[in-house]
């Protein structure tokens, strides 16, 4: 059995800067308001124009990664990409990449689990690298959230939280034996698949029925979020899923050097920061400017923790996630 080990990192955000004082002037909200609730001051944009899109922003993150990881597109041999908001309903972003990125006919995966997508997509990449299977495999999680969200007083507990960008990560087989992924944890609970979801256009909701049922009242193709259900569970599931990684290698949480954990909300962040006792430099967190880019927050901030110098090799990182599903998970990595 094989051993995995991230190799390359890479993130790209579009530059165009939203802050809370410019959604003011579209809805019924304010920059207090704002960072009260969700700790975000700003967050990045798709602007018309400017030659982005979820699998654009996927690509400029991975061609960093790749560098980083000395290896070109021809020596990747899976794609896992995880994303809510592909740039067609179908095919998905992955083999959208493949092509751009001029790789062989390798595979490639789609994973649609939300916010923990990320999480779920190194889980499979790690899989697929333990079998012997493959040897180097590209992960990516990138969201284009504003092109699908309500900026209007009605959509404000949800657009006020979100922004767009993309990190990616190549996982390799550990030829070192040093470091590596030390397990991963995943879980869902779908009966609550509703709390957080968007519930049309689907093949059960298409769009002339959504448009008779909804005439302007409640437009169901805009996300739905119950915030206050949501935070509940996420810092319950958030803990537990931390504990079980830790556990399930014999360590404790005085073993952890760095906690990245999805940028669903400061506040939850900082929940889960009090109730295990993290000092600041043990915790990051990076919502304040780049707002919760779902797939591609965890990415995101592992690879600006990583440059800042503040994860070293030999340390403990712990990546954990809950979103949409409900789904949940983390992984354990030795640097």
């Amino acid at each position: 059995m094989f051993k995995s080990k991230i190799t390359g990192l890479g993130y790209y955000v579009p530059e165009n800067v939203v802050t809370n004082d410019d959604l003011s002037k579209l809805m019924d909200t304010s920059d207090a308001w704002i960072q009260e609730r969700t700790g975000v001051k700003e967050r990045r944009h798709i602007k018309k124009g400017d030659g982005n899109s979820t699998c654009i922003m996927a690509v400029k993150a991975a061609r960093i990664a790749l560098e980083r990881a000395e290896l070109t597109p021809d020596d990747i041999d899976m794609i896992v990409f995880a994303t809510l908001s592909p740039d067609m309903f179908f095919p998905g972003g992955g083999v959208e990449v493949q092509e751009i990125m001029g790789m062989r006919t390798i595979p490639a995966l789609d994973v649609r689990n939300q916010c923990s997508g990320f999480v779920y997509a190194i889980s499979v990449a790690d899989q697929f690298i333990k079998t012997g299977m493959h040897k180097n495999i590209l992960v990516i999680g990138s969201e284009n959230h504003s092109g699908g969200l309500d900026f209007t007083s009605r959509g404000r507990g949800v657009s006020v939280i979100f922004g767009d960008g993309a990190g990616a990560a190549v996982l390799s087989r550990n030829e070192t034996g040093k470091g590596g992924i030390l397990s991963t944890h995943l879980h869902s609970e779908g009966k609550h698949k509703k709390k957080l979801s968007l519930l049309g256009p689907s093949t059960g909701y298409w769009v002339p029925q959504i448009i008779k049922e909804n005439p302007q009242v409640d437009i169901p193709y805009y996300p739905y979020m119950d915030g206050q259900f949501v935070f509940k569970h996420a810092i319950v599931r958030f803990s537990e899923v931390i504990q079980e990684g830790l556990e399930a290698n014999d360590l404790s949480v005085d073993d952890i050097d760095m906690l990245i954990p999805h940028q669903a909300n400061l506040r939850i962040s900082q929940f889960i920061q009090k109730k295990f006792n993290l000092p600041d430099e043990k915790i990051y967190n990076n919502i304040q400017k780049f707002g919760n880019t779902t797939a591609a927050s965890i990415p995101i901030a592992l690879t600006e923790a990583w440059e800042s110098g503040k994860i070293k090799e030999g340390d403990l990182v712990v990546l954990a996630a809950f979103g949409s599903g409900f789904t949940w998970g983390s992984v354990i990595i030795r640097w």
